[in-house]
């Protein structure tokens, strides 16, 4: 409404719809039961499409009717998508999805049902919520807890950390490299490569954890969205670590049902391709996305065949594993990052084939590492950062029991605190920079 107030009626329309649906779905059985679901999805889904996608097909559609002779291109239309719609979308169907399935009764009220979908930690990026986690949250009291306050801050501090200190400042080098990827040698593309893996994930688990602490504050638990994805030792396993509200979203309610893998080996893999397609095209109307989704999809496929035909070289060498699956990540946030695929192939060829700019770098004498935006000290110090987080990380979720031993100890407990916000006043990037995750 900040910027076009009239779109408030975009998310009441939906909501009134959704939640007369809900209950008469409930109230009703067979065809008509189906039929109110239906009417529900393609209320939602139109205007998602219409939104998000409608320019993109005349954008595609208009050179082919050129082609075959038709000169009146289908027009344009001048809207902005709203703020998070695709995140609002999919919870609205995931409620009318589990009043269909049974396993959520149907809200009678109103207000409840509009809270669940307009929720504000959570509306603009997610966590996704299903409603069996979130909806009877709002019938609860919730009193005032000390324990929640303070571990809700303290996330919503290290959510900060990540998107001011890290994700902010690995932009400015990934932004400079990306805005003329001719210009650079293999090693100056590698980093800007290397540093968008870790700028996305900062900051849309940034984005996560603030979230998750803002509803942590007020007495509400939202679901966990990340888990250390880059640890992971494979595609499948990055997938399920990964944006988990959404990557479990495709699985219920779309992977599943076309099948699953429970079937022919063939039929799995079209499974897979499709769901992750999708994937793609829902995080943006942009072949780019559609590539990056495929090619997602492609490294998982290869994971199902690699086990079937029992292909497990490396399966005991854990680091190798993870290596390999960090370097496949990285290369499909090429196609994420770059604003059409002609700069996703530049950044690839470049990387390829830009190994002789380097060596004549080295020859003459120059920096190996082109102006990427940052100097020496600050690409040091944005190299260090990165390294502190993944140690940081890890003895988060794998040595609890030195960390809580720390934590006892008040003085390196409110050393701790003191040095994350001191860290974020100095070290932080404060630009005008939004969260990656909003323009979805």
């Amino acid at each position: 409404m900040a910027f076009i107030p009239i779109y408030i009626l975009i998310l009441a329309g939906t909501i009134v719809i959704d939640y007369f649906a809900g209950i008469f779905i409930e109230s009703t059985s067979g065809k008509r039961r189906k039929a109110l679901l239906l009417i529900s999805l393609i209320a939602n889904i139109g205007i998602l499409v219409v939104f998000k996608y409608y320019n993109f097909f005349i954008d595609n559609i208009n050179p082919f009717l050129n082609q075959i002779g038709l000169e009146n291109k289908l027009p344009y239309i001048n809207i902005i998508l709203p703020i998070g719609l695709s995140f609002h979308t999919f919870q609205a169907m995931s409620y009318t999805i589990e009043v269909y399935r049974g396993n959520q009764k149907a809200e009678k009220h109103f207000g409840i049902y509009s809270l669940y979908v307009m929720f504000y930690p959570q509306l603009v990026a997610g966590p996704i919520e299903r409603p069996q986690n979130l909806l009877h949250q709002f019938r609860e009291e919730h009193k005032f807890d000390y324990f929640l306050v303070t571990s809700g801050l303290k996330l919503m501090a290290w959510g900060l950390f990540k998107k001011v200190v890290v994700a902010d400042r690995l932009a400015i080098a990934v932004d400079t490299v990306y805005a003329a990827p001719e210009n650079y040698n293999s090693l100056s593309l590698i980093i800007a490569i290397i540093f968008f893996t870790f700028q996305i994930y900062c900051d849309f688990s940034g984005y996560s954890d603030m979230a998750i602490g803002c509803a942590k504050v007020m007495g509400f638990k939202l679901m966990i969205n990340f888990n250390r994805p880059y640890a992971s030792k494979n595609i499948s396993e990055f997938w399920k670590r990964w944006h988990i509200s959404l990557s479990t979203w495709f699985k219920d309610y779309l992977y599943i049902s076309l099948g699953g893998n429970k079937v022919t080996l063939l039929r799995n893999c079209f499974n897979l391709l499709v769901v992750f397609i999708l994937s793609g095209l829902w995080h943006g109307a942009n072949w780019t996305f559609i590539a990056w989704g495929g090619l997602n999809g492609i490294f998982l496929i290869g994971g199902v065949i690699k086990n079937k035909v029992g292909f497990n070289w490396f399966s005991k060498f854990n680091l190798v594993n993870i290596f390999i699956t960090f370097m496949l990540i990285s290369f499909t946030w090429i196609f994420f990052r770059a604003p059409n695929l002609e700069c996703a192939i530049i950044v690839i060829k470049k990387m390829a084939y830009g190994i002789d700019d380097l060596f004549d770098s080295i020859r003459k004498n120059e920096a190996v590492v082109q102006n990427i935006g940052l100097n020496k000290k600050q690409l040091i110090f944005s190299i260090s950062i990165i390294i502190c987080l993944q140690i940081g990380q890890y003895l988060i979720n794998q040595r609890r029991y030195f960390l809580n031993y720390l934590m006892s100890n008040k003085i390196i407990r409110w050393g701790l605190y003191y040095a994350l916000v001191l860290s974020i006043v100095f070290f932080g990037v404060f630009e005008n920079r939004n969260f990656i995750y909003f323009q979805f």
